[in-house]
């Protein structure tokens, strides 16, 4: 039998052979079928190739088609998650765009310097608000805290951004189920706790809810069981809040970024070194017997190279959640990852299990 990495490469290639040969062949001649249908002369297999290529460069680089912007004056705007790098970019930005914020800082009542940064902006715009998602008692007095401090609490609260998240990583059986339950009591209680607590005021406004999500949402990855988990449930929360809040007016938005680790300040290079060395140190002999620390060492070091070949600028995300709280038809889903990535998340939801499985694990 071929070792691994060798089969994964012959698979590798027999797949893009076969989608090179569909495109080829297979394709021009579906749409001389289709140009037959509409009653249109058929063409040429070179004129169909170059059409469809032509599409395809056209989709790629045309920009977001504009779907009309809301007035930002007026509209108040609520945001999970404020202290961290990328939320307080996000507040910063949205706050630039017009709208009133409230941000919701988890070390505002311990001198943290994100909410510092935004006190400082000395704007009767910029509302910074104790919070911490996890704590029922702080998420039902920041509710009370927005009603009382909108310019019109009749006209409610537009937008609601669930920012707010952690991560962490390791294998199964190398994860404590403490882990498991503290990625998932920020990422995913934490989001459903927020929107439950505003949604009355934001059916007031017909706004919107944006849950930031991310590629791990979508599809599984060695080593990134709690965060799949949260996130998947952040997906499944986001889609069925959407069905119910149709009636109401109300939008409900998923932004999906890929690997934006680096921008997001999440997993930095100590807490990779911290957190693989505990996962060892915690883990029960027989586990560290079974794996064997090389296997691990391989792991740990998969994991330092995707952080670090992350994107590091976060301004397209920024840019997706202001679309999705300024754009009066806002996507259901944005997706803003490297292509590779991108590719990879088409293969693992649209092909068998069994063949995705074959091409990356």
């Amino acid at each position: 039998m071929a070792p691994l990495p060798a089969l994964r490469v012959c698979v590798l290639v027999s797949f893009s052979a076969f989608v090179t040969l569909s495109l080829g062949f297979g394709l021009p001649a579906l749409l001389n079928v289709a140009t037959g249908l509409l009653g249109v002369p058929g063409a040429s297999v070179s004129e169909c190739v170059v059409v469809c290529y032509f599409l395809l460069v056209l989709y790629v680089a045309t920009p977001r088609i504009p779907r009309g912007v809301v007035k930002a004056t007026g509209k108040a705007v609520f945001i999970t998650g404020c202290d961290s790098d990328f939320g307080l970019a996000l507040a910063e930005h949205l706050h630039k765009l017009g709208f009133t914020v409230f941000a919701g800082c988890l070390l505002k009542d311990k001198g943290g310097e994100g909410a510092k940064v935004l006190e400082e902006f000395h704007s009767e715009r910029m509302k910074v608000v104790q919070l911490n998602v996890c704590s029922d008692e702080q998420v039902d007095s920041a509710a009370r805290f927005v009603r009382d401090n909108l310019e019109d609490s009749e006209r409610g609260l537009w937008a609601l951004v669930n920012n707010a998240g952690v991560s962490t990583f390791g294998g199964v059986e190398f994860t404590s189920m403490e882990a498991y339950k503290e990625v998932s009591e920020v990422n995913l209680w934490g989001t459903i706790r927020v929107t439950k607590a505003l949604l009355p005021l934001i059916r007031r406004a017909k706004g919107r809810v944006v849950n930031v999500s991310g590629l791990y949402g979508r599809m599984g990855n060695i080593a990134q069981s709690p965060v799949c988990v949260s996130k998947y449930g952040v997906e499944a929360f986001s889609d069925c809040l959407r069905y119910e809040m149709k009636s109401w007016g109300i939008k409900v938005c998923i932004v999906e970024p890929g690997n934006f680790a680096a921008a997001a300040g999440i997993l930095s290079r100590d807490v990779l070194f911290n957190t693989a060395n505990k996962l060892w140190a915690e883990a029960s002999r027989d586990i560290r017997e079974d794996y064997g620390k090389a296997r691990f060492d391989q792991i740990m070091a998969l994991m330092r190279s995707q952080c670090k070949g992350g994107q590091k600028d976060p301004s397209p995300v920024l840019d997706d959640i202001a679309d999705a709280v300024a754009s009066k038809r806002p996507y259901i889903r944005y997706n803003n990852m490297e292509p590779h990535w991108w590719i990879r998340l088409q293969l693992m939801t649209h092909l068998p299990a069994a063949l995705s499985d074959l091409l990356y694990f």
